[in-house]
């Protein structure tokens, strides 16, 4: 073989093999420990960590139920309602098997409008406020026979509030509607409390909100009251009236009477006492009551009666 053949193929030779070399060195993967590569795992760990923990706590939670306050759960197991109650809390259930229903015991109020007739047949509006609270203890039973608030509202208290509010309204007469409101509201009480009470509910007060009577009744009401107004106006002036017929009555025999004390008192001595009293020091004649004369002698010794008496002062 040539010289010059043999060093080619050896230059091919160490050509080749210093390309496989570079392409191992470039398939060869990073080490885990460098640098760039610790923040990348480090984050990733957390955050498959962090996963793991919540679908723990989901699965976990699977397994409770909480019985909010101011509530008891009516435990269904396979759909049919156990007999007892929880009490507010966190209590165990098994998935798939238990679903837990809660039943507020607190205190709840329902407004209803109705119309009733009264004893005179009087169609008359009322607008009630039912408060309530289901019977502690008995959340099993009235789901089982009812089932939750709306059902009871409209199943129950609704009906009962209708017949009870019919059946009061008409012992009662119109009018006596308002006079008589506070014996109306604990008639609706009563019988509503005996209607509840066989639903294990509690009832806590009845409100009567507004009553709306009719347009024609309303317009008797007020001319009714407009009469009852003018006769007591008109009682009231002949009382006045009479009033004061009987001052001008008392007035006319005070004077009369007054007169006669007067004509008693007035007495010769009086008179002439009264004339010397007004007598101005003039000569002339004075002519008293009845043609009674003094006569300018008495007078003189009148004043000088009177003068001596005022020296010896």
């Amino acid at each position: 073989m040539p010289v010059w053949m043999d060093a080619l193929a050896h230059h091919q030779s160490a050509s080749q093999e210093a390309a496989a070399a570079s392409l191992a060195a470039d398939e060869r993967p990073e080490p885990l420990t460098s640098p760039a590569s610790l923040p990348r795992a480090a984050h990733a760990l957390t955050a498959l960590r962090l996963v793991l923990l919540l679908l723990a706590l989901a699965l976990v939670s699977q397994f409770f139920a909480v019985v909010p306050a101011g509530h008891e759960g009516v435990l269904l197991r396979f759909g049919a309602v156990q007999p007892q109650v929880l009490s507010e809390g966190i209590h165990p259930i098994l998935p798939g098997r238990d679903r837990l229903m809660p039943m507020t015991l607190r205190l709840q109020s329902q407004p209803f409008r109705s119309e009733a007739a009264t004893r005179d047949l009087q169609d008359v509006g009322f607008e009630v406020a039912v408060s309530w609270h289901l019977q502690p203890g008995q959340g099993a039973r009235a789901y089982q026979r009812v089932g939750e608030r709306a059902a009871i509202v409209a199943s129950v208290i609704a009906p009962a509030v209708e017949d009870r509010l019919k059946a009061v309204v008409a012992s009662f007469r119109a009018e006596e509607l308002i006079t008589q409101r506070q014996q109306v509201k604990e008639a609706l009480r009563h019988g509503l409390a005996q209607r509840l009470s066989a639903e294990d509910l509690e009832l806590d007060a009845v409100d009567l909100l507004q009553v709306d009577f009719s347009e024609p009744f309303r317009q008797a009401v007020e001319a009714k009251q407009v009469a009852e107004q003018e006769a007591r106006r008109a009682e009231f002036e002949a009382m006045k009236a009479q009033r004061k017929a009987q001052a001008r009555v008392f007035e006319a025999e005070g004077e009369a009477r007054a007169q006669q004390l007067l004509q008693s008192s007035l007495s010769p001595e009086v008179l002439e006492h009264e004339a010397i009293e007004k007598w101005n020091g003039h000569l002339p004649l004075v002519m008293g009551h009845d043609n009674l004369a003094l006569d300018v002698k008495s007078l003189l010794k009148a004043e000088k009666r009177q003068s001596q008496q005022e020296r010896r002062r």
